[in-house]
């Protein structure tokens, strides 16, 4: 069959089942699964050729996680790591050792045990981040602890590949050990050609792209940085999917984050089915007929155990215990690599090959299985765990206000009395019913529902006030909130509160002009005072501490044009230490100085 006749049954066995699965509102993916039994070799025979269509299918999750790594700005993945390397490290050591126990207890031997253990600890990226992303949940609690341990799963594949053939009964391990020098040095060697590249060549390259003003150049562009990265980390031995997403990263914080994505997104789509449609067509079903007990039982216990183990860790990690068990049941199914691993350790003699094809079987059912106990989870027991539902955001009556208050703790409350001191009328919002309450009880006009949402800014007059307050306390919430305001109201003036200096980075990097932070005013009122207790001049202590300000303001405008180079950053700090020393240090040796002041002072003390 030629290969535009495969096209043509793969489109239209994706257009028939996935909208099917989705009117019975079923994840997408098990309508392309489904799609892939009835055309594969045990369903209709339409296709046969399964191998080389999983591989070729693999480059959508490698698409999946470049888009998923633009939306992860490095700031944002440091703050990730205690999830990636903490929680992400428990779940593959927990759940290796409790299926390696269960696989060495139906008889294998210890390597093989260890084998089956780590190949079934592992979880599909694309099939657990795809069904994440329908239901809304990759930013909840538990979409982000399950994120971090997708990561960490991933960067658990080279050790895994390294020390496989060491477990081999034929001896393998001797020459594999010997590269295993060689291959750290190529694995870091490319990591950190990927990096300097990213910042030195990449960007410069894109920009000269985008000014020849061609969509297809550009996108031609976005795939070859793609493809361009993946293939180099998979020459060391990593997964290419691992590649394309240190690829996004790098580019978060670019001005091309949105453009690539638009591009990119398609073609990950399309690919991304493909590749579930493949997993469907690799189901060996004639093992469901002729040992069904034993391909069913390892699929069970793969999903049970994998489950409680999860959400034990979650609920160790501090998770509630809604998102603890919603993270247990989203990732209980296994991965694509086990596939690799499994077939791999067939031919080292570890596992035996039926062996192997009964694990494969097993995955690919837990794939097909996975994302329909989580909805059931969702439907059912989702009750007896998640908190009460919360009450439904307040109806907005007055919207002629011409100031937004948006927070109202302890900043917003002292703005709101300043105002209404005033006679100057705002509408006040906050994301706590509990504190709304309770600041009603004084009389307030607070009403309750949440800033970043557009439906809501609007239905509080955005579009017509003057003024937003930004003073919410939950930083990722601020952010998102003036990101928002920026790009749907940009005639609105926007003062903001920022909790601490990278908060207000982020802030300026989301276009705020007029940003306060929360406890720097006071400090400087208080450096004041302590100036003039110490024996300052009022009138002098006042300059010090404007002179301070200026400085300071300055200072954190040169330090945000060099955030993302740590290196830079500390050299812009240092220096700006130096000149603020050098300033003070020459305002005291001047006639009538500081200094002088001060000696007075200590003179008349002593």
């Amino acid at each position: 069959m030629d290969s535009l006749a495969q096209v043509a049954i793969f489109l239209a066995a994706a257009v028939v089942a996935v909208p099917l699965f989705r009117f019975l509102r079923l994840s997408s993916i098990l309508g392309y699964i489904a799609a892939g039994l009835i055309i594969g070799p045990w369903g209709l025979g339409l296709i046969s050729d399964v191998d080389a269509i999983l591989h070729d299918a693999e480059f959508g999750v490698v698409l999946l996680l470049f888009v998923i790594g633009l939306e992860l700005q490095p700031t944002r993945l440091w703050v990730l790591r205690r999830t990636v390397f903490g929680l992400g490290s428990a779940q593959v050591l927990l759940c290796t050792a409790a299926l390696a126990a269960a696989a060495w207890l139906t008889g294998l031997g210890p390597a093989a045990a260890v084998t089956v253990g780590f190949g079934l600890s592992l979880s599909s990226t694309a099939l657990v981040l795809q069904v994440l992303a329908e239901r809304g949940q990759l930013k909840m609690q538990h979409g982000r602890a399950a994120f971090g341990i997708l990561l960490f799963q991933d960067l658990a594949v080279l050790p895994a590949l390294a020390v496989l053939p060491l477990l081999s009964p034929d001896g393998g391990g001797a020459p594999a050990s010997g590269r295993w020098w060689v291959g750290l040095a190529s694995l870091i060697a490319v990591i950190v050609a990927i990096v300097v590249g990213g910042r030195v060549l990449l960007r410069p390259a894109l920009r000269l792209v985008a000014r020849i003003r061609s969509a297809e150049v550009f996108t031609a562009a976005a795939l070859l940085t793609v493809i361009g990265t993946s293939l180099a980390v998979s020459k060391v031995g990593l997964s290419m999917a691992l590649g394309a997403f240190m690829a996004g990263v790098l580019l978060a914080d670019s001005e091309f984050r949105h453009e690539l994505e638009a591009d990119i997104e398609p073609f990950k789509g399309l690919l991304l089915g493909l590749f579930f449609i493949a997993v469907g067509m690799s189901a060996n079903l004639g093992l469901l007929l002729s040992e069904p007990l034993t391909v069913v039982a390892v699929t069970a216990a793969v999903l049970a155990i994998k489950t409680v183990a999860v959400a034990l860790l979650g609920k160790l990690a501090h998770l509630s215990a809604d998102a603890a068990w919603r993270l247990g049941f989203a990732l209980p199914a296994g991965g694509e690599f086990a596939f690799v691993l499994f077939t791999l350790a067939a031919r080292e003699h570890i596992l035996t090959g039926p062996t192997a094809d009964v694990l494969v079987l097993a995955v690919t059912l837990s794939m097909m299985v996975g994302p329909l106990i989580a909805s059931a989870y969702e439907l059912t027991l989702h009750r007896l765990f998640a908190p009460a539902a919360a009450p439904e955001f307040d109806a907005i009556d007055e919207r002629d206000n011409r100031v937004i208050i948006a927070g109202f703790g302890r900043f917003g409350q002292i703005v709101a009395r300043v105002l209404r001191a005033r006679r100057i009328a705002f509408t006040a919002l906050d994301v706590s019913q509990t504190h709304v309450d309770f600041v009603r009880r004084f009389g307030n006009k607070v009403y309750y529902g949440d800033a970043s949402r557009l439906d809501l800014l609007r239905a509080a007059g955005c579009e017509s006030a003057d003024i937003f307050v930004l003073a919410i306390d939950d930083v990722e919430a601020s952010v998102r909130t003036a990101q928002l305001v920026r790009t749907q109201f940009p005639d609105l003036r926007l003062f903001a509160r920022a909790r601490s200096r990278q908060h207000a980075f982020a802030l300026m990097e989301a276009g705020v002009e007029y940003i306060i932070r929360e406890t720097y005013l006071s400090s400087l009122e208080m450096a004041e005072m302590i100036l003039q207790a110490l024996g300052t001049a009022p009138a002098e202590a006042r300059s010090a501490v404007r002179k301070f300000r200026r400085h300071d303001e300055q200072t954190l405008l040169e330090q945000f044009a060099v955030k993302d180079d740590e290196e830079k950053m500390i050299a812009a700090t240092r220096e700006s230490a130096h000149q603020l020393e050098k300033l003070f240090e020459a305002d005291a040796a001047a006639p009538g100085g500081q200094r002088r002041v001060l000696e007075k002072a200590q003179g008349a003390g002593d």
